[in-house]
């Protein structure tokens, strides 16, 4: 990260949590609260546990459901020092937490063994009114799973999201490797800057990648650092995003963007957030807060007014007429 000053650059070096004096637990608390800087705007998830302990008393970090109805479990490590220094692999510890999720068999079991205890340990964060913690995690859960069509393919699934502020070339290498055996598990890298008394953080998806050639360790020989893979081409983890729609013109500064299944709209601005009652904020936050999930699909619950389409259709087909285009 650099400063720019008079056309002068200045290197801004990343500190660690340990530095900043950040626990584990505080991360796990900042995610917990603000999952949707880890998630892709591209999914839903609704937070549904935290430090869940299972069978073998092992303890869980966070718990989600997503929007195809898989069961995620994000594990959380401050450093990569506190990677290394475990008795048990970072991805291992996180594929016997997820086995031990395969054996919910429905959302009724999950409410009872998982989100009715997060619900009454967090009461605060959730207006029960007169209903029991298992009541309102089964109606919350239930329009969760029905707004996505995802009650049938309820935890068919489990995912895994390992987040640190680095990783260990062997655990890279492990992801890798279970990624090309179809097995669903992330890396998602936290760094931290501290600028003044201001902390930023960069978050960046280090895997799954199109390509993993370049992060298998080679054993039988000297290790080398890690590089970036050669493929570029675009998949559906890079989607465009409301910067390009709004590049392209098929969305302009000044449309009424609605919430789907809600009144509620706002006027999309140049930048790609949205202004509602006088106030900036990001479609993401708009519409989780609407919806009340830890994160949402944006491009498919924000729908262009004019058009009546969501703006993930708007994206489609643009992208449709461009290939078209080509080919021809």
């Amino acid at each position: 990260m650099y400063k720019i000053s008079n056309l002068k650059a200045e290197s801004i070096e990343p500190v660690t949590f340990f530095d900043l004096g950040m626990q584990e637990s505080d991360i796990e608390e900042l995610l917990r609260t603000n999952i949707e800087m880890i998630a892709d705007e591209e999914k839903s998830m609704l937070i549904v546990g935290q430090q869940v302990r299972n069978v073998h008393y092992g303890r869980s970090d966070l718990t989600a459901i997503d929007n195809n109805g898989d069961i995620v479990l994000i594990e959380i490590k401050r450093d990569s020092k506190d990677i290394e220094n475990r008795k048990e692999s970072f991805e291992f510890q996180a594929i016997r937490y997820a086995a031990s999720y395969a054996t919910i068999k429905d959302p009724e079991d999950l409410v009872t063994k998982i989100y009715a205890p997060y619900i009454e340990k967090y009461r605060r964060d959730f207006d029960i009114g007169s209903l029991t913690s298992f009541e309102l995690g089964s109606r919350k859960l239930s329009a969760f799973l029905q707004e996505h069509n995802a009650i049938n393919s309820f935890n068919q699934k489990q995912r895994i999201i390992l987040v640190a502020s680095d990783f260990d070339e062997q655990t890279l290498s492990a992801v890798a490797w279970l990624n090309s055996n179809n097995v669903d598990i992330s890396c998602i890298k936290l760094t931290p800057y501290k600028i003044t008394e201001d902390i930023y953080l960069n978050v960046e998806k280090v895997l799954p990648l199109n390509d993993y050639d370049d992060y298998f360790v080679n054993f039988l020989e000297k290790s080398s650092p890690l590089s970036k893979p050669k493929n570029t081409n675009i998949s559906k983890r890079a989607l465009p995003k409301i910067d390009s729609m709004l590049e392209w013109g098929v969305v302009k500064a000044g449309d009424v963007i609605k919430a789907k299944d809600f009144t509620d709209e706002g006027v999309l601005l140049s930048n790609g957030n949205i202004l509602i009652n006088d106030t900036e904020q990001s479609m993401q936050k708009w519409l989780k807060g609407l919806y009340g999930w830890s994160s949402i699909q944006t491009y498919v619950f924000a729908i262009h007014k004019e058009t009546g389409k969501s703006l993930s259709e708007i994206r489609h087909e643009y992208m449709e007429k461009m290939d078209a285009d080509i080919t021809n």
